[in-house]
Parts: structure tokens; C-alpha cells; sequence
């Protein structure tokens, strides 16, 4: 008797607590849009990182061909050389410099996304946890109705 009354009462209890599976459902799709906002992010950063790295490999290619050029004097090969140093020295500064840039870009649009997810995903919490709230408030009731109603 003790078995059936058990397994009744777990039975009731399970009914009376539908699981919804919606908010898990809008999690995930939520992670899933953020995870594609980042990694838009970051491919276009990497995109720009390359197409900035290929610029100068080739700007130094070319310089470097200057200085294999056959000179008529020795001093023109060290004034080639002290060219080379001198303005690759310059175009590794602006270069840096871009880089920069891009990786400023990356953080300030990472940090925009993480806000806006952080609201999104603080409302939608919000509104399981009062759906939810609602949800077992009004499983509660006909619970409560039917154990008044087994105790007379």
C-alpha cells in the first residue's frame, strides 16, 4: 500500500511540474547569435591583420630588391642598407600602430557585445524565472486541492 501511495504522490508531483524546455531552447539560440557576433569579430580582425602583414612583407620585398641591386660605387651599397634600416624602422612603427588599431577594434566591439548579451541574457532569465514562478504556482494549486480533498 505504501508502494502505490509513493509512486502516486511522485507520479502527481511529476505531472503537477511540466518541464519547458523553452528557455533552454532560447539559450541556446542566444549563445549561438553571440558566438557568431564574436566570431565575426574576430575573422574580421584577422582578416585585416593579414591583409596588413601581406602589405608589408611585400613593401620590405621591394625594398629588399633595391639593395640587390648592383651598385657602381661601395658607399652606395651602405647608403642603400642605412635607407633600408631607416625606412623599415619608420614602416614597422606605422605598422604597429595599425595593429593596434585592430586589436582596439576587437576589444571595444567584444566589450559592446558582452554588455548587450548580458542584458539580453539577464531579461531572458528574468522572464523564465516568472514564468516558472506563475508555472508552479498554478501546478500547486490543484496539487494542494487534491491532497485536501484525499486527507477527508
Amino acid at each position: 500500500m505504501l508502494n502505490k501511495d509513493y509512486s502516486e504522490v511522485m507520479k502527481d508531483m511529476m505531472n503537477a511540474f511540466p518541464v519547458d524546455t523553452s528557455a533552454m531552447d532560447d539559450a541556446f539560440k542566444t549563445t549561438a547569435a553571440l558566438s557568431e557576433k564574436l566570431s565575426g569579430v574576430a575573422l574580421e580582425a584577422a582578416g585585416k591583420s593579414a591583409e596588413l602583414s601581406s602589405h608589408w612583407a611585400q613593401d620590405t620585398l621591394a625594398k629588399v630588391n633595391e639593395i640587390a641591386k648592383a651598385k657602381a660605387e661601395p658607399a652606395d651599397y651602405a647608403k642603400a642598407m642605412s635607407d633600408f634600416a631607416s625606412a623599415s624602422a619608420e614602416v614597422a612603427a606605422e605598422n604597429m600602430s595599425a595593429f593596434a588599431e585592430i586589436a582596439k577594434k576587437v576589444q571595444m566591439d567584444t566589450v559592446e557585445l558582452m554588455i548587450s548579451a548580458g542584458k539580453d541574457m539577464g531579461q531572458e532569465a528574468s522572464a523564465a524565472m516568472q514564468k516558472a514562478a506563475s508555472d508552479v504556482t498554478a501546478a500547486t494549486k490543484p496539487a494542494a486541492a487534491k491532497k485536501a480533498t484525499r486527507a477527508k
